[in-house]
């Protein structure tokens, strides 16, 4: 059976940048703290960490910055800007994104978060964002050894929910995230954030979608296939 006709029994969510709309603000204070040490953290430099475990995002910071750039200091220091941010401004959810939500509740799928993000910020950001009550699953980057776009915390996830990978469809905003999870095998629909995927990426996701709104729609549309 092909697995855009297959029954889905999961569903699996990236949280930054495709529930909740972090990565702009991640990408600001990010960019406040490196101009309070001295250095400007580029856009593309930004960009670049999109979907990234923060090892990996650290790495890039510190390739564009120099081998000075004082990345000890830098990950005591944005943190603090972060939950002042979130503090005063708190996070806003994705357009679609509770539609979605009770619709796959209503029919009965199982759902995840597997993030890039470390668990204690994950459990903040989906607290902040008022969606925390909606996962009892949250796979992070912190519990595997390879980060997106590696497979790796797509196929815990899946392992966590006790689930097969082809069984999942996955929801990712990244190119990183895309990669990931198509090498896991799930279904992947990409709903592009910050920004969109190259031709190559887009060809590896099942589903482009520009909101939420119509991801849901386009599973609506596959489920009653494999239930009619």
């Amino acid at each position: 059976m092909a697995q855009s006709q297959q029954k889905f029994v999961a569903a699996i969510f990236d949280m930054d940048g495709l529930m909740l709309d972090t990565e702009r603000i991640y990408h600001r204070v990010w960019q406040a703290a490196g101009r309070e040490l001295g250095y400007e953290i580029s856009d593309e430099t930004m960009l670049a960490t999109t979907g990234r475990t923060f090892p990996d995002g650290y790495r890039l910071v510190q390739e564009a910055c120099g081998p000075d750039f004082p990345m000890a200091v830098f990950q005591a220091l944005w943190p603090v800007h972060w939950h002042d941010d979130v503090s005063r401004n708190g996070i806003p959810q994705k357009p679609g994104l509770l539609e979605l939500l009770d619709w796959i509740d209503e029919i009965g799928l199982a759902k995840a978060v597997a993030t890039s993000t470390t668990r204690d910020e994950a459990l903040f950001t989906l607290r902040a964002g008022g969606i925390a009550h909606r996962f009892t699953t949250v796979v992070t980057g912190d519990q595997i050894v390879h980060g997106k776009p590696a497979p790796d915390i797509y196929l815990l996830t899946a392992e966590r929910l006790g689930v097969e990978p082809a069984r999942c469809v996955a929801f990712e905003d990244s190119e990183a995230g895309v990669l990931a999870a198509a090498a896991a095998g799930m279904y992947t629909i990409m709903v592009p954030d910050t920004k969109a995927p190259s031709p190559a990426v887009a060809a590896r996701a099942a589903y482009v979608a520009p909101t939420l709104h119509e991801a849901r729609a386009l599973v609506l549309r596959l489920w009653q296939g494999a239930t009619s």
